[in-house]
C-alpha cells in the first residue's frame, strides 16, 4: 500500500492579495530574451536532437555528450527511408535550428 504524500501548503493567496505595485513590468520582448533565448544545456550536454512525426506528432528525442555523434545520427536520419514526413530540432549550447521537409 502506498503511502499518501503530505499537502504541502503554497501562498497563492499571499500573492493573489498583493498590490500590483509590488511586481516589476516586463515588456513582452524582455519575456521572450529571457524564456526563449535564454535556454542553457548542462555542460554534460554537447546537443539535443529531437525528430518529430508530422503525422503522429510523436517525438522522439536524443542527447549527446559529443557533437560528432550528433552530427552521426543526423545522417542516419536522414539517409533512412521513412523520414520523409519528420521536423528535426537541433539544439547545442549557442544555437537551435528548426529543419522541416519540403512541401
Amino acid at each position: 500500500m502506498t503511502k499518501k504524500k503530505p499537502y504541502l501548503p503554497n501562498n497563492w493567496q499571499q500573492y493573489k492579495d498583493a498590490p500590483d505595485e509590488l511586481f516589476l513590468q516586463h515588456t513582452f520582448d524582455e519575456f521572450m530574451d529571457w524564456k526563449v533565448a535564454g535556454w542553457a544545456l548542462p555542460s554534460s550536454v554537447a546537443c539535443i536532437l529531437r525528430v518529430t512525426d508530422i503525422n503522429t506528432k510523436k517525438v522522439k528525442e536524443y542527447t549527446y555528450q559529443r557533437r560528432s555523434s550528433a552530427e552521426a545520427k543526423v545522417k542516419k536520419l536522414l539517409n533512412t527511408a521513412g523520414y520523409e514526413g519528420k521536423e528535426f530540432t537541433i539544439c547545442d549550447s549557442d544555437n537551435i535550428h528548426f529543419l522541416t521537409p519540403k512541401d
